[in-house]
């Protein structure tokens, strides 16, 4: 299994943004292949260090990420996501 963590900055971080992008990752649940699971979160925190947004993605093994991340639909929504965001970290892990 490996997990994909994905943290995010909005350009304008205002709760709807985060909302919007999410309810796009979201909609990747059962559409895009090699997505075995999927959770999004929107921050509570509103800390200094803190993100908008949290992705976790899981997926079988290293192929299916690499499926995952050439599928068109998954495509789309970095594209949208890409003009939300102003910046992002990233862990991939194998559990």
């Amino acid at each position: 299994m490996v997990s994909h963590v994905v943290l995010f900055k909005m350009k304008e971080p205002v709760r709807e943004n985060a909302e919007a992008v999410a309810e796009r990752l979201r909609a990747m649940d059962g559409v895009v292949a090699g997505l075995d699971s999927i959770e999004v979160g929107v921050d509570e925190n509103r800390g200094p260090r803190a993100f908008d947004l949290c992705l976790i993605t899981r997926h079988a093994d290293s192929g299916a990420l690499a499926t995952y991340q050439a599928d068109e639909k998954h495509g789309e929504v970095k594209a949208f996501i890409g003009e939300r965001t102003d910046g992002a970290a990233v862990v991939d892990f194998e559990s």
